[in-house]
């Protein structure tokens, strides 16, 4: 679908874990027929990655299953009120959980 609807003069740059499955010899050959797809992969257990991922989780828990979206409109909407609420009192991760086998002073 990506590869129809995307022109054919524009990359396709799209991020990766290191899991496994997606550096297969299979995925390597179909990566090696379309240049233009530019995989890029994340550090093993990235934590900046676990984060946007638990962006996603809130904005689905806090936004998108509470609504009644009728139409794609309304759901857009929704997802673009979440983020300007979001982004008027943004939070950074301040890692204060210590990392295991340490101890806070």
């Amino acid at each position: 679908m990506i590869e129809k609807n995307v022109p054919q003069q524009l990359d396709v740059h799209f991020i990766l874990d290191n899991y496994g499955t997606h550096k297969t010899q299979l995925i390597r050959d179909w990566l090696a027929k379309r240049p233009r797809f530019r995989p890029h992969f994340t550090p093993t257990s990235a934590s900046w990655l676990n984060l946007v991922e638990r962006w996603f989780a809130q904005l689905t828990d806090k936004q998108i299953r509470r609504g009644g979206h009728r139409s794609t409109k309304e759901l857009e909407d929704a997802i673009k009120s979440y983020i300007e609420h979001h982004n008027k009192d943004p939070k950074t991760s301040s890692g204060t959980k210590p990392p295991t086998g340490f101890s806070t002073p």
